[in-house]
């Protein structure tokens, strides 16, 4: 018995020794489960660049893409609970576990929460041959034309397929979903009027809007916009759709069982960026809000995906398309 203890009690001081040392020199890994060049790894990015600057090691970013993004998010579900492999994903923590019904993953109980990232608005825009010019008559011609309406999105699983289902159920109108290889497939064929609509995040339509390229009618968040392309646009929530928000947050997540003291580094290292100049510029830049709330808490982070899960999972089922 005094053999087992005294394991033991090596066994939780080489943690407490090693949870003292982290960093201790070994750059961190940031997991991101989409391909290089899309939002959520410019965000990852930007994060490795403000919060390697609170830790003092370097953090570099591990693309690890496919399936929906639950390729990577298995990879770190699987990592050594160190501190040295993370998460950094989108609102996909939420709505894989419905959207897939066979995950090797748990989003409850295979991932410490570490806190949210920011929030990334969603614009509802139209093909520009669209008679509608304002979201009252795009109402109304949603409604004389239902079922006949071709809503695109990139993909299944996809931040506009999200928006789009929550969309419809809203406004409990049919329409003919269209999916897509990605955001820039979609949007050009909605500029060149083979589909009609298409909800998506501020990232990949500010441009387009900017440049009268596509007619856009609504925000999906519950305060109208700053950004200057954007600011005179009406939100769902006010234009009749009480309640609608749809925003693409982002969040940072360790692999279950990481010791605390080394989730306490991890999570000061998070709020410390969060609030870094250089970081909430660039964020900006890309039309996404940076977390100030309760939720760069990690108890708050979980609950709000608790949350979120119980919000789009219902919409999910209803349209019972899955992606496996």
């Amino acid at each position: 018995m005094k053999k087992l203890f005294a394991l033991a009690a090596i066994a939780v001081a080489a943690a407490g020794a090693h949870a003292a040392d982290f960093p201790d020199g070994k750059p961190i890994t940031f997991v991101v489960p989409f391909a290089a060049g899309g939002p959520t790894d410019k965000v990852a990015r930007d994060l490795a660049e403000a919060m390697q600057k609170a830790l003092g090691t370097t953090i570099v970013v591990d693309n690890a893409a496919g399936a929906g993004s639950t390729i990577g998010t298995a990879k770190v579900a699987r990592a050594r609970n160190d501190g040295y492999t993370l998460l950094v994903t989108h609102v996909g923590m939420a709505t894989t576990p419905v959207l897939y019904r066979k995950l090797t993953y748990n989003y409850e109980t295979d991932f410490e929460y570490l806190g949210i990232i920011n929030d990334v608005p969603m614009t509802l825009i139209g093909k520009p041959q669209l008679e509608a010019n304002s979201y009252k008559q795009l109402h109304e011609w949603i409604t004389r034309n239902s079922g006949k309406i071709n809503l695109g999105n990139a993909g299944i699983g996809s931040a506009s397929h999200l928006c789009g289902l929550m969309f419809q159920s809203a406004l409990k109108a049919e329409m003919t979903t269209v999916p897509y290889k990605g955001t820039a497939p979609a949007i050009a064929d909605l500029m060149g009027g083979q589909i009609d609509l298409l909800c998506d995040q501020t990232t990949n339509t500010t441009s387009q809007i900017e440049g009268k390229k596509v007619k856009a009618y609504a925000v999906t968040t519950l305060k109208p916009l700053t950004t200057p392309a954007l600011k005179d646009l009406p939100t769902l929530d006010a234009s009749g759709l009480k309640g609608f928000q749809v925003t693409i947050w982002h969040g940072l997540y360790a692999p279950k069982g990481t010791p605390a003291p080394v989730l306490k580094k991890l999570n000061d290292a998070l709020k410390t960026a969060l609030k870094d100049p250089d970081f909430i510029k660039r964020e900006e830049a890309l039309g996404a809000v940076v977390a100030a709330d309760k939720r760069v808490e990690p108890a708050e982070h979980k609950k709000f995906v608790q949350s979120e899960v119980a919000r789009f999972g219902p919409v999910i089922k209803a349209a019972g398309v899955y992606a496996d």
